[in-house]
């Protein structure tokens, strides 16, 4: 027997997670599908342990199902992923408000242009992101951390020589702990 697997979310205890719930319970009985839910009152911008919890019970077959597209993901990409990883599980997704239905043909249309506007979007982040990095070079900006210089280099390497541990020789000069060890390395091969 097919299952749905019903996600519902809120972004705080305040917040009523009914009527998801309800719509949710409607879309199972009118299908006469097994519902399995998942009830979350949590930001999503947090680790969302239900969600996960979801996504892990899905299998080949069942139908993950929520009442609106947004109370899934965040972002167009956000959402790509999630229902890419579903759709890698064999399993179909249906967002009730949206008429969003992966089980049609339409739906599976309308996954297929999901896929395109993710991909859109992060090519214009990439592309943002290129010319935000050109406009600081030209104003004499330099991204990525400031290079470390060659008497610094030479005291890390005395102070890790001098048996003092990696963890606080970069608390005393603000580098990574893998930093030191690089510097260490170098040395050893020069």
């Amino acid at each position: 027997m097919t299952r749905l697997i019903g996600y519902a979310r809120v972004s705080t205890e305040d917040q009523n997670l009914e009527m998801q719930q309800i719509a949710i319970e409607e879309y199972a009985d009118e299908k006469k599908y097994e519902l399995v839910m998942y009830l979350e009152k949590i930001s999503s911008r947090k680790e969302r342990q239900e969600l996960q919890n979801a996504i892990k019970a899905a299998t080949k077959g069942d139908i993950f199902v929520v009442y609106k597209l947004d109370r899934l993901a965040r972002s167009t990409k956000e959402l790509y992923q999630l229902t890419e990883e579903l759709k890698t599980k064999g399993v179909e997704f249906v967002s009730i408000n949206d008429s969003f239905d992966t089980t049609t043909p339409t739906g599976k249309a309308m996954f297929g242009m999901l896929a395109v506007f993710a991909e859109f979007e992060r090519d214009i982040i990439q592309q943002r992101t290129k010319a935000g990095l050109e406009a600081a070079r030209k104003r004499g900006k330099v991204g990525g951390r400031p290079a470390i210089d060659d008497k610094t280099k030479r005291q890390v390497v005395t102070l890790f020589n001098a048996g003092e541990s990696a963890i606080d020789i970069s608390k005393e000069y603000a580098i990574g702990r893998a930093t030191v060890y690089k510097i260490v390395n170098e040395s050893k091969n020069k």
